[in-house]
């Protein structure tokens, strides 16, 4: 389940994909151990081989897993933490009045781990849920159902909820945006290669095992399989690709309740309204009317039979991975297994912490700081993201395609941009969510409501701008252009991203390369359509942007030449934004090395392990990209993940920096030299 607050980020732009945890590792391990290179690969050839080569030799991804990398390796160690914590405090009696958060993170993980009660209890808990959907008796009642469906955060049919208005970044408006879908993108519905064909063969087999496991016979449950795909079939087809949806301008059609309606005749929003307790909806954006407008066919055209079996889908399909063991093994074998390769389930504890932190990630977060975050990473994090702006607005200063008035709006954009790091100023306050140690699927749900509520308050009001999209434990950072702010929570300000006693090359090449990406993103091809302020306005001169625009190509043709897997290609389009990061985010942190490098002269030539600081620079930030991936997974990430692959997001931005070149003595006409009519030179 996912509350709509977490899924409006498609304009957020982030560092990385989301990935998934893996074994234990060394809670202090030393940067840039030599045995992972590959001395049999010139650094011109592949560097990102020649800094992992050897680590990916040795390298097996464990069953559990569909990838596997550095990334997964801190996130491993922060898991364990949030284990140790969650296990704590399910020991401790305490005062629900004096120690709210450790009542709620020890009950939680009790309840999660009560395995007993949960194999007893299978689907009990949700009998109220399916009774509703099984007492509807027309649309009326379909349109209340959804409306239900989507205050405890289970998004069937579309999506509803806050977000900024992209025109008046101070105060949230509601957005309405398409949905409904059962796999991970419209593409797996209307692409017909092999493939896909297979997927949906293997989705309809899926859905039918489900509702067989909730009591239909076989017969039954094949046929409505069948109705399900076709519903949601109709709604991919009137799904924009995820290119499309990297258009913030099209994506902006703000509107008055009346004109909403006239999109869907055949429901009425007030109704939908009053089921979700939103009084005064004001205007809304609808992100794709012509979405609206064939949902509100399929509404009409849709039998109630079909509608109660597509609902029933959503809600056990939602909440599967909480229930007896058949339901999550059958909804890892599709999910995981079939959709990412994965060959094993994570054990039950893991799963937990994991759930815990998305459902109630503030108050484990809270306990979580101060058991595993020192004061001085804050501070050195801090530091460095101050000189990573300076470098960038000496970059700005200096463009050689930018004219003097867009080039002092880019300054002013950066100069007002915020700056998060470790964790909120102002916790969310859990104190109206029951959390206690009974259904564990109840407590997702109830937290779930909890969001949704929440996000749903926000509607018509001030944005609250301490508000904060990732958990403190999270392994990844973010940029938000209605923010404009980037956030760095405290799980990746640790190893390997950022050593307290490293040397300013390893630190730079990692963390650093991170807080540039980051920073960048307030400049890609998405977050330079908004301003200081955060608002959706164009402030580029004409020259300016068709300057950038020139750029902007240069990198969708460099990364679509990039393959993969056989004859399947990077998407350059859906992947810029983050390419552009990636490149100019290295290039400002190593703009940023140079300068720490000439406040410590002595620096310059001092060689360790052999290798000079603009080698290590290099290397830590090749580092920590090494990873390992599944084929089934490497399929879905280049239809849905807006990053490239691990190995372009390496010599992608090096093949473009001829401070590289040089600091590897590489020849020109290598693979890793761009050549100067094809380098890519933005920021």
């Amino acid at each position: 389940m996912k509350s709509f607050i977490t899924i409006f980020t498609s304009i957020v732009c982030s560092v990385a994909a989301v990935a998934a945890p893996q074994t234990q590792t060394d809670k202090n391990p030393s940067p840039l151990d030599p045995g992972n290179r590959d001395s049999s690969v010139k650094p011109g050839d592949d560097f990102f081989l020649f800094a992992n080569g050897n680590w990916i030799k040795k390298t097996e991804i464990p069953p559990e897993y569909s990838r596997w990398g550095a990334f997964n390796q801190l996130i491993e160690r922060n898991n364990d933490a949030l284990h140790t914590i969650a296990e704590k405090a399910s020991q401790t009696l305490v005062d629900p009045k004096l120690a709210p958060e450790t009542q709620k993170v020890g009950d939680y993980y009790a309840s999660g781990m009560d395995e007993k009660a949960i194999e007893t209890a299978r689907t009990t808990p949700l009998a109220e849920e399916f009774q509703k959907i099984e007492a509807m008796k027309d649309q009326h009642d379909v349109l209340k159902e959804i409306a239900h469906l989507h205050s405890i955060g289970i998004n069937a049919f579309f999506s509803f909820g806050s977000g900024q208005d992209a025109k008046d970044s101070n105060h949230d408006i509601a957005q309405a945006v398409q949905g409904g879908l059962g796999m991970p993108d419209r593409d797996y519905y209307t692409k017909q290669d092999p493939d896909m064909k297979e997927k949906r063969e293997k989705y309809i087999a899926h859905v039918t095992k489900m509702l067989t496991l909730l009591g239909q016979s076989p017969e039954k449950a094949a046929e409505e399989a069948k109705k399900i795909m076709a519903l949601e079939t109709k709604l991919a087809e009137a799904s924009r690709t995820r290119v499309e949806l990297r258009d913030p301008i099209k994506n902006y059609n703000k509107m008055p309740v009346r004109q909403l309606q006239s999109l869907t005749p055949d429901w009425n929003w007030s109704d939908y309204f009053n089921s979700i307790n939103l009084l005064e909806p004001g205007d809304v954006n609808v992100h794709q009317p012509e979405f609206f407008k064939a949902a509100n066919n399929l509404f009409k055209s849709t039998s109630l039979d079909d509608w109660k079996a597509y609902l029933r889908w959503n809600l056990i399909s939602a909440t599967a991975p909480y229930l007896s063991k058949d339901f999550v093994d059958e909804s890892f074998d599709f999910n995981q297994r079939v959709l990412r390769g994965t060959q094993q389930n994570k054990p039950r504890w893991k799963r937990v912490v994991i759930s815990e932190d998305g459902d109630i990630g503030d108050a484990l977060g809270k306990l979580y700081v101060g058991f595993d975050f020192p004061p001085e990473a804050k501070e050195r994090a801090l530091e460095l993201v101050n000189n990573l702006k300076e470098a960038l607005a000496d970059r700005i200063k200096t463009l050689d395609w930018m004219d003097e008035p867009t080039k002092k709006e880019a300054l002013k954009k950066l100069a007002a941009m915020n700056v998060k790091i470790g964790y909120p100023d102002k916790w969310l306050d859990y104190s109206l969510l029951q959390i206690d140690r009974g259904p564990f699927v109840m407590n997702t749900l109830r937290a779930e409501k909890f969001a949704a509520d929440r996000d749903l308050q926000k509607i018509g009001k001030p944005v609250d701008r301490t508000d904060w999209g990732m958990t403190p434990p999270t392994v990844n950072a973010y940029y938000q252009p209605t923010m404009n702010e980037i956030v760095f929570p405290a799980g990746i300000l640790q190893p390997p991203f950022f050593y307290a006693q490293a040397d300013d090359a390893v630190n730079y090449g990692a963390i650093g390369a991170v807080i540039g990406h980051e920073m960048t993103h307030g400049f890609d091809d998405q977050g330079r359509q908004f301003d200081a302020a955060g608002n959706l306005r164009d402030w580029w001169s004409k020259k300016s942007a068709d300057e950038y625009n020139k750029r902007r190509k240069a990198v969708v043709d460099q990364y679509s030449a990039y393959e993969p897997l056989p004859g399947q290609h990077v998407n350059g389009e859906l992947t810029q934004g983050e390419n552009i990061a990636d490149i100019g985010g290295l290039k400002l942190a190593y703009a940023a090395f140079q300068k720490a490098l000439d406040k410590n002269p002595e620096q310059h030539n001092k060689q360790i392990d052999g290798l000079t600081p603009e080698q290590r620079f290099f290397l830590s930030f090749a580092d920590i990209w090494r990873s390992k991936i599944r084929d089934e997974d490497q399929k879905l990430r280049l239809t849905t993940d807006p990053h490239s692959p691990a190995q372009f997001r390496v010599n992608g931005p090096l093949a473009n920096m001829p401070e590289f070149q040089k600091a590897f003595n590489v020849p020109d006409g290598s693979a890793m030299v761009r050549s100067a009519d094809k380098r890519v030179n933005i920021w």
